[in-house]
């Protein structure tokens, strides 16, 4: 499947120059009156070797299309992460590095869809949301929370974010896991 060059997202498996890539990053960029362009990091799917290259966003790349079965997080050892098939039940490992910059936000026991290509994995899609703890913010400064303006805070598996100035330390908020912003406090349950 086609799709324009401003449309490749992380996570997703291209075709590009007879390769298959994972896309680790992208980033839309427009430098002053110029053309935006899709700035991708890609990893190459049977070397591991990386490229990052730019699409217009009028270029056609090649989607990949891929199954998806739907797992379960067990345990991480070491560099290796275990899961399990949650139709067969049959435990697999794959490599921790495999996650990118989303790793921290993986749980125990929490459900993972894993992309393959030919029956190999190829990537781990973590739920969009998850709830987090903030272990360490700095406190509201009277007139602040007038202004659209963040703070940086630290959540409970180390991760830095920014979140609103009403947000204080102890505070369980909803964090996208692609994006690795703030969307919302938690709601109680």
């Amino acid at each position: 499947m086609k799709i324009d060059g401003s449309a490749v997202r992380m996570g997703m498996v291209i075709e590009w120059q007879d390769k298959l890539w994972l896309v680790v990053k992208h980033e839309i960029r427009t430098p002053g009156n110029l053309r935006s362009f899709n700035q991708v990091e890609l990893k190459d799917i049977k070397t591991g070797t990386k490229n990052t290259p730019r699409f217009a966003s009028d270029e056609k790349i090649e989607r990949v299309s891929l199954d998806s079965k739907t797992c379960n997080f067990l345990y991480a050892e070491g560099e290796t992460l275990v899961f399990m098939d949650n139709e067969n039940y049959e435990q697999f490992t794959l490599p921790a590095d495999m996650l990118g910059q989303a790793r921290p936000f993986l749980q125990d026991g929490m459900t993972v869809d894993i992309e393959t290509y030919e029956g190999k994995p190829l990537s781990v899609k973590l739920p969009q949301k998850v709830k987090m703890k903030i272990v360490e913010a700095d406190p509201v400064v009277r007139g602040q929370t007038a202004a659209s303006s963040y703070k940086p805070a630290i959540l409970e598996n180390g991760v830095r974010v920014m979140v609103p100035p009403f947000i204080p330390a102890g505070e369980t908020i909803v964090v996208d896991t692609s994006t690795l912003e703030y969307v919302e406090r938690a709601k109680a349950s």
